[in-house]
């Protein structure tokens, strides 16, 4: 009876490619709202339905701060392999990709600009370059970054994104916790204001350093921070972690943290606080070239 049989021939694909490009749309991990990316541009990587930040890359941060352009500072530095180290592949092929995959020499950007006509030194991390661990040249960059700013008199605003210090550079690594609050600690004596801002992921070293050591500390919402992972914090306590720990909002609540802020309105708060915290004299000459409509 095989004349009762129907063969099944797979589904072929159609000859013609879609006219739709990839990537023009993003599902929010969220909400599943399918959101344009040109509005998911405008809106500052924002999900208009629920408010999901998605992640920003250093250059986006910085575009997103500054009121136009900027001036890159110390671009061409780059790690080495001090310690010769590998583990499922060598260090120098992890940079060498990620090198490749960012664009960027480095997991951080400094730059000078301004923000809201304020000129001011920003340090913005790169999550994409080896999970934004910091290393030698993470910490070189941003201390001459605080010093700049001491030289010049200027603000300094340090947006983290990082797993924490670089194992792949050892104790290197961890020395530039002291060092990066060393500078911290002059910009402090000079009076000069220091904004942290902590996005989603800030871990680790970073966190225990000078991510946590902000005249302000402002975090996104609902942003990861801490310092070791849960499971291991609950194998070392023998308790188990309340909901929600690690999350900025658990921080603000138990004090760690000064302000829970949406990256739309992120610009002018932080402009708000360089205004209150910059010296009165400085202060002074911002408020009066901002009210004629110059540059400061």
């Amino acid at each position: 009876m095989a004349w009762f049989k129907k063969q099944k021939k797979p589904i072929e694909p159609p000859d013609k490619q879609s006219r739709v490009p990839e990537g023009l749309w993003v599902k929010c991990p969220t909400c599943g709202q399918i959101i344009y990316n040109k509005d998911l541009a405008a809106s500052l990587s924002v999900c208009t339905k629920c408010a999901h930040h998605f992640r920003l890359s250093a250059t986006e941060r910085l575009r997103a701060l500054f009121d136009g352009d900027w001036e890159e500072h110390d671009g061409g530095l780059k790690s080495t392999d001090p310690l010769a180290f590998t583990d499922t592949k060598p260090y120098r092929k992890r940079l060498e990709a990620s090198i490749e995959a960012t664009g960027l020499n480095e997991a951080v950007i400094t730059a000078t600009g301004r923000i809201n006509r304020i000129e001011t030194v920003v340090a913005a991390m790169e999550y994409g370059f080896i999970g934004g661990s910091m290393g030698v040249v993470v910490g070189e960059k941003i201390t001459r970054a605080i010093e700049r700013a001491l030289d010049r008199g200027l603000p300094v605003i340090i947006v983290s994104c990082s797993g924490g210090a670089r194992m792949m550079e050892g104790a290197l690594s961890l020395m530039q916790m002291a060092k990066i609050s060393g500078a911290l600690a002059r910009l402090d004596r000079a009076k000069l204001p220091y904004i942290s801002v902590l996005t989603d992921p800030t871990t680790g070293g970073v966190t225990a350093s000078f991510a946590m050591l902000g005249d302000v500390n402002i975090a996104e919402p609902k942003a990861l921070i801490g310092f070791a992972g849960p499971r291991v914090i609950e194998q070392t306590i023998r308790q188990t972690l309340p909901e929600g720990f690690q999350r900025c909002e658990f921080l603000l609540e138990h004090g760690m943290l000064d302000i829970v802020v949406d990256r739309r309105e992120m610009k002018d708060v932080i402009a708000r606080f360089l205004r209150f915290g910059l010296p009165e004299r400085k202060s002074r000459e911002v408020a009066e070239q901002t009210a004629v409509g110059q540059p400061t």
